[in-house]
């Protein structure tokens, strides 16, 4: 059996060496496409994983896409190089949309195949891809208007990945939130949001309904004083090791349903760090096409339910 890591845009070594650490044996590297030995492992760098792998020669570019056709209906091309001889494969294969989504959006239910040619004569497919999405890249059409800043994007693509979202009424933290545009995406979708940062958010997205603003410290706010929290989110500037004691001591408390937080890397990827969040039981950890250097983590359903949810989220504003 053999599997295949496209690796995000721009991070084929932060991709090898997570393979690496998890003792793969790769076998080739085509651009950003990673072929390696055996079944797939969790990988947080790769956009998109192709299982079990075939490797097929063709004849033409009409045998290229009956051979396909007879494996499944929908694929995706993978086209780092003959560009024109995979476009014409490409044509001849059902049409898979790539438009950009409208938030919010369910995720696409349809199997998703992807394929490359290694060479003219050789097309390498996987039916069974991890991403609905081609090549693992989700897009949406942008707010231009509401949100100050693109960092929204990065929310709505976790929300869409992870098939839930924050319901009307929930309460949610957004640490660090300045200057907004979680705290902006979640008020939105009808959340309470409590944002907390020392400097001050964007007038516009403070004067939004059920948005409250606390100027202190995300590492400083106490769990304790909020009863139940539905959703803590953070898009912190800080150290991942830091992030991981900051979740590490809310998730002691037991008061957070569901986390989504980004681990941003300063100067060198710190794989350490990174696999002590993937090793968090339940949690998700991957590269969302809107993060830069950085991976986005996510644990739901962290903590249960408790009935006193708005107990004290009068104090909490």
């Amino acid at each position: 059996m053999r599997t295949a890591y496209l690796a995000a845009e721009g991070f084929v070594p932060q991709l090898m060496e997570e393979l690496r650490r998890a003792d793969v044996r790769v076998t080739t590297v085509h651009d950003r496409l990673v072929v390696a030995e055996g079944a797939a492992v969790r990988s947080a760098w790769a956009a998109n994983v192709w299982h079990d792998v075939q490797e097929v020669a063709i004849d033409s570019i009409g045998d290229a896409a009956q051979k396909l056709r007879a494996v499944q209906r929908n694929w995706a091309a993978y086209a780092p190089l003959h560009h024109r001889r995979a476009a014409l494969i490409q044509e001849r294969l059902p049409h898979v949309s790539a438009r950009p989504l409208v938030f919010p959006a369910d995720l696409p239910a349809a199997p998703l195949g992807s394929w490359t040619l290694l060479a003219p004569g050789r097309l390498l497919h996987a039916a069974r891809c991890d991403s609905p999405f081609p090549n693992g890249e989700v897009s949406f059409i942008e707010d231009r208007d509401g949100p100050p800043s693109r960092a929204y994007l990065k929310l709505w693509e976790a929300f869409t990945r992870l098939g839930v979202r924050p319901r009307p009424g929930a309460l949610c933290l957004d640490l660090g939130a300045t200057p907004g545009g979680w705290t902006w995406a979640m008020a939105r979708l009808g959340a309470r949001v409590v944002a907390v940062d020392k400097a001050p958010l964007d007038p516009a997205v403070a004067a939004m309904p059920d948005v409250a603003w606390r100027g202190d410290s995300a590492f400083a706010l106490e769990p304790a004083s909020f009863a139940r929290v539905d959703w803590l989110c953070a898009d912190i500037i800080c150290y991942p090791s830091r992030l991981l004691k900051l979740v590490q001591r809310w998730r002691a408390a037991g008061n957070v349903r569901n986390f989504v937080c980004t681990l941003k890397f300063q100067g060198g990827t710190d794989h350490d760090t990174a696999g002590a969040f993937a090793a968090i039981p339940g949690s998700r950890l991957f590269h969302a096409h809107y993060n830069k250097h950085e991976l986005t983590w996510a644990l739901l359903d962290g903590a249960p339910p408790d009935k006193d949810t708005g107990a004290r989220i009068g104090k909490s504003r």
